[in-house]
């Protein structure tokens, strides 16, 4: 199996003093594949990437690319090469010298880096960049010609360290889809980190979401998306109305939970494991998964009514975004709101705030997890 993986690290750990930033985090990359990794600032991905790039030296553990461990290697031996946040081209160079930079610390033949450099610009579609000052080009552009210059020292493994963090909304969002296209066309294996959901989600075969040094998750956007197998996965990934609550009865995969502002919610677990009886517990409901209809009034909190988790509540805001548009419903009896998402239809585009909306949505997607110190401390502040 080891010789179709581009990069594995075997239980990694980095330790500043008494800080543990990375705790013995394990991950297998296959050959040729756009692997993210997705955590919050401070949870230990850059530290992750600096020793995949050798810039710093992990604690314990190994390091393996292509086979071979890159213990003791130092960052210029590596079969890796790193795209960071601002780029770092050269401004005093046009874009074929900047493309070729590497080619020429290696001493290669002028016309062997001139070839090389057309073949780039090509798989980057800006073939006829070459002459072009840095300071021409588009961010996006900018974007390309630094993953070119990485390209074109044909590494096993490009790190890409939060790259789109600089562009605008627009433009990041069309790097997205050209990044993904390009690692494709490339096949060269891609490890990307960022703290934007969406990025990961969007670009990526495979997704790890990171948290205090440690791997929660590790899947595919969607299995991460549909499966979260933790609290943090299933709050971090995406978007989630989020209740705390105690377990008052158990049945097969269902259990019965009293949520501590009041009502009662019908959930499944979100971890594939049983649910103990008095057991402190997180919900989790994606807007998506709640469907609306007008209501007359908006008098009873959560509960269960024909086999489904149901409550009515009051529009406070309305968030118009197209076709991802949402509404906030507060519950009257509890005051806990609640994100839906407005359906497509047009059958509530005259919806407006202070209107009452019965909510509800199956048991299935009602995911419930242990409640965790941290989860804890986030009710109690």
């Amino acid at each position: 199996m080891s010789n179709q993986l581009d990069l594995e690290c075997r239980k990694i750990v980095k330790s500043f003093g008494k800080f543990t930033a990375v705790d013995n985090v394990s991950l297998e990359i296959p050959k040729g594949s756009f692997f993210s990794i997705l955590g919050p600032s401070g949870c230990g991905k850059t530290t992750l990437l600096r020793m995949l790039a050798g810039f710093i030296e992990p604690t314990a553990g190994d390091i393996v690319i292509k086979g071979n461990s890159m213990l003791g290697v130092p960052p210029n031996k590596r079969p890796v090469n790193m795209v960071f946040q601002h780029l770092a081209l050269f401004p005093m160079m046009n874009v074929a010298e900047n493309i070729g930079y590497g080619l020429r610390r290696r001493k290669m033949p002028q016309a062997e880096i001139d070839k090389r450099v057309a073949d780039v610009l090509e798989r980057v579609s800006l073939p006829d960049a070459g002459p072009k000052n840095v300071d021409q080009l588009s961010g996006g552009q900018r974007q390309r010609i630094a993953i070119a210059r990485s390209l074109i020292l044909e590494p096993a493994v490009l790190l890409l360290d939060e790259p789109l963090g600089a562009l605008d909304l627009k433009l990041r969002e069309h790097m997205k889809v050209e990044l993904k296209q390009l690692q494709n066309e490339v096949g060269t294996t891609f490890v990307y980190i960022t703290h934007d959901q969406s990025e990961a989600l969007v670009m990526s075969d495979n997704v790890a979401v990171m948290n205090e040094g440690r791997f929660e998750q590790v899947g595919s956007p969607q299995d991460l998306y549909y499966n979260p197998q933790t609290a943090f996965v299933a709050g971090f990934v995406g978007d989630s109305n989020r209740w705390s609550g105690k377990v008052e009865s158990v049945n097969g995969d269902q259990a019965m939970i009293t949520l501590d502002d009041g009502g009662v919610i019908a959930a499944v677990s979100g971890t594939n494991s049983s649910m103990d009886i008095g057991e402190q517990v997180e919900l989790f409901v994606r807007p998506e998964a709640i469907t609306i209809e007008r209501s007359a009034s908006s008098d009873s909190g959560a509960h269960i009514e024909d086999g489904e988790n149901t409550l009515t509540g009051v529009v406070e805001n309305l968030l118009f975004d197209g076709a991802n548009s949402r509404a906030q419903v507060r519950d009257q009896k509890t005051g806990h709101e609640v994100t839906v998402s407005l359906p497509q239809t047009g059958a509530f585009s005259d919806l407006k705030s202070g209107e009452h909306l019965r909510l509800s949505w199956n048991v299935e997607k009602a995911r419930s997890y242990k409640a965790t110190a941290t989860s804890k401390q986030e009710k109690a502040a």
